[in-house]
């Protein structure tokens, strides 16, 4: 995970790549971007939402820094959506589930991305 600063400079968002460890797809990554800090409450909601998802998912509810959740096992829904400036089909993150037997059999898990660091502060703590 990292955080890494929207184009325009005016927010935040929380990087996460996911990496397969099963199945036909085993070794591809799907990453997803949860917009932390932003002038749109609306955005900052969903991101907030889809974290707190993540965090039910792995079973860490009050992570202090996103590397807690790293390795964790869990199942993620992913769909295809044509992109809009190019119509190349891509992969979207569409849900977060606990993964049961996660212990012995993992599906899925957070992976690192190299960084510029740690922040400050969580991402998703509330000012």
């Amino acid at each position: 995970s990292t955080t890494k600063p929207t184009k325009n400079g005016a927010g935040e968002y929380l990087e996460l790549v996911f990496e397969v460890l099963e199945g036909p797809y085993k070794g591809r990554r799907v990453w997803e971007r949860l917009t932390l800090k932003h002038v749109n409450d609306t955005t900052v909601r969903i991101a907030r939402g889809n974290l707190s998802a993540i965090c039910r998912a792995v079973g860490v509810l009050l992570p202090k820094d996103s590397c807690e959740l790293h390795y964790l096992p869990m199942l993620v829904k992913v769909a295809c959506k044509k992109r809009d400036d190019s119509d190349e089909l891509t992969n979207s993150v569409k849900g977060y589930k606990k993964r049961e037997g996660a212990a012995s059999s993992p599906l899925m898990a957070t992976a690192p991305v190299a960084g510029t660091g740690k922040p400050a502060s969580p991402p998703w703590k509330r000012t």
